[in-house]
């Protein structure tokens, strides 16, 4: 049987781009400020248009000013020279006037861009994440990936934020207000100047102390995020169970250590506050006295007094508001690191760019003295050979833990074994030398337990083939005997199957899945416990459906209802991580061994049910 015609994920041009994007995403891993950067130069013309229009909206606020100080100048002789009053005023109002212009430009333009980055950052790393091996998704909770995705792009789009609105119009401020208090005094510019950078530096030092109870307050709050998700993701069990309080007090000790830490960062922040206001006070008043001596010198005039007032106020509150702002960043940036360092880790399993995609000249499958275990766990397989020739139907049967699920999932590419301990091949062809998305367009599954999204039953029975027509899904459904099932609910394939396919039973979803291979149509099938989910009637309903969806495949099943077996051409036994035997049904079922016992037991069992 050929491959699929859809083209595998990686292979060609747009798969090796995104290869080295990954690649480049995980760089940023430890380097949050590096990671903002990779996102505005994304948009680099709305940046520029957004800063051009701070700076010249902050030019026209200290120009006003200035403007200002010539008005008073000009007062006393306005009477008789009215044009200098007029002109002074007319300045003031163009210079406000232009002032809201230009911060409306740049607001009117950063909503757009700062939306537009958070669509990037979450589009990029969620794609990032779900190019994970399976194993790492097995060690996390997947609330806490979907909060720290959310989390990082928030961070973004709050430090952007705070940049454009908080920091960097202070920041202008001050470089402004010093030239201008320049102008009349340079002793006083210079003081201004180096009370600033040493406040601004002793603020900058105290933020940077607090820095890891920011980190420990994003590390807690995503923590919650994934516990409740968990809960609410097994609710059930929590009312089977009588659980619902004590899942009640469990959350509410992680909030509780949340709010801990939340409230420590906060605090901290408060006493940076505390520190300015205090240096701010000092030093306005010792700013305002110095410029009433020198108007007392006659080495200022009245305009200069009200100017140096409002320009000196302006640097010192300035700075607590560059400090604050530069905390808020910090506080964030810490978030985003946190967030970067959880999701940006090397993938376990990562493709070398341009890697060939799989051809399947003959389905058949080799384990090539496969040795293979679980991080930190004991050996699952140990030196697993196996051939199975293309079009065998094969049969794999051990007690749990002998490692069939580990068989399945080496098939699948969820785990590689280690360099030098084996190798899985489809055709010849090593799965580690080939892309992961023309091997999954060559394997067909039908899982133990079936995973269906919260959306139509049309779109869950269309993953695998996104372009199927609506005759070729009924096409599938009438294969797989689900016809009866797509009549009785509501809305047909347009009926949504809920959270998971809640909404259906366990043996409609295992249904709903062999139409799902059926319509995928790959060479190759894994069947893990297909029926185990059916009573007797519906098992041998469906039957007939696997033997057609199994005719012309190489298929690969794992049974413990060894009924379901005895059609195929294969059986292998598999005990501790090595094959036992191998052998056709009836030839195990007349020779002694573990296959002939576990027959025995169930033959047994079925005929006590039956008396």
């Amino acid at each position: 049987m050929s491959m699929p015609s859809s083209e595998a994920a990686n292979a060609g041009p747009a798969g090796r781009t995104r290869g080295r994007r990954a690649q480049e995403l995980a760089g940023y891993a430890s380097s949050p400020v590096r990671l903002l950067f990779r996102y505005v130069r994304q948009h680099p013309a709305q940046h520029v248009v957004i800063l051009l229009g701070i700076v010249a909206a902050v030019g026209c606020s200290l120009g006003s000013q200035f403007a200002i100080r010539n008005l008073v100048d000009a007062l006393p002789a306005g009477r008789a020279h009215p044009a200098h009053v007029i002109h002074a005023f007319l300045v003031i109002v163009v210079l406000l006037l232009a002032d809201n212009l230009f911060w409306r430009i740049a607001g009117w333009a950063s909503v757009r861009t700062f939306v537009q980055v958070t669509g990037d950052v979450r589009r990029e790393l969620f794609g990032y994440l779900i190019g994970h091996s399976t194993g790492y998704f097995s060690n996390v909770q997947p609330g806490t990936l979907a909060s720290r995705i959310s989390a990082t792009a928030n961070a973004i789009f709050t430090i952007e934020n705070l940049t454009a609105w908080n920091a960097l119009p202070p920041l202008l401020s001050v470089i402004g207000s010093v030239v201008l208090i320049g102008w009349i005094s340079v002793w006083m510019a210079l003081a201004l100047v180096a009370i600033s950078v040493c406040m601004t530096a002793f603020l900058f030092w105290l933020a940077k102390r607090g820095g890891e109870r920011h980190v420990h307050f994003a590390s807690r709050a995503a923590s919650v995020d994934g516990e409740m998700v968990d809960v609410i993701g097994n609710m059930a069990t929590v009312r089977t169970f009588v659980a619902t309080a004590r899942e009640c007090l469990r959350i509410g000790s992680f909030l509780e250590q949340e709010m801990a830490s939340r409230e420590a960062s906060l605090r901290h922040l408060e006493k940076l506050r505390l520190v300015h206001a205090v240096i701010t006070v000092v030093l306005s008043c010792c700013l305002l006295g110095w410029v009433l001596w020198l108007w007392t010198q006659e080495r200022a005039t009245t305009g200069d007094v009200v100017l140096v007032s409002s320009l000196g106020f302006a640097i010192l509150h300035g700075t607590r508001d560059l400090a604050v702002a530069l905390v808020g960043m910090i506080q964030h940036l810490a978030r985003l690191a946190e967030a970067a360092q959880s999701l940006l880790v090397p993938r376990e399993m990562e493709e070398t760019i341009g890697v060939p995609s799989l051809q399947v000249r003959d389905a058949n499958i080799d384990f090539e003295n496969v040795t293979f275990s679980y991080p930190g766990r004991r050996r699952v397989l140990d030196h697993f050979s196996l051939h199975i020739d293309a079009g065998q139907r094969v049969g794999l049967v051990g007690p749990s833990g002998a490692g069939k699920t580990t068989i399945l999932a080496l098939l699948q590419r969820s785990f590689d074994p280690p360099p030098g301990l084996g190798a899985v091949c489809i055709s010849g062809q090593r799965l580690s030398d080939i892309s992961l998305g023309s091997l999954h367009d060559a394997v067909g599954v039908v899982p133990q337990d079936i995973s269906l999204f919260n959306r139509s039953l049309l779109d869950n029975l269309r993953y695998g083939r996104p372009n199927a027509t609506e005759d070729e899904v009924l096409q599938a459904c009438e294969n797989a005997n689900s016809l009866d099932l797509i009549h009785s609910l509501p809305d047909g394939l347009q009926t949504n199957v809920g959270e998971r396919g809640t909404r259906l039973s366990g043996g409609q979803r295992q249904r709903i899945a062999i139409a799902r291979a059926f319509l995928k149509n790959a060479p190759i099938l894994l069947l893990d416990e297909a029926t185990s989910a059916l009573d007797s009637e519906s098992e041998a309903k469906i039957q007939d459906a696997l033997d057609r969806l199994m005719r012309g495949r190489t298929v690969v099943a794992i049974a413990h209802r060894l009924s379901t077996l005895q059609s195929f051409d294969r059986i292998v036994v598999i005990q501790h991580g090595r094959l036992v035997d191998d052998g056709a049904p009836l030839e195990l079922a007349g020779r002694p061994g573990i296959y002939r016992d576990v027959l025995l037991r169930q033959e047994r069992r079925t005929a006590g049910a039956r008396a």
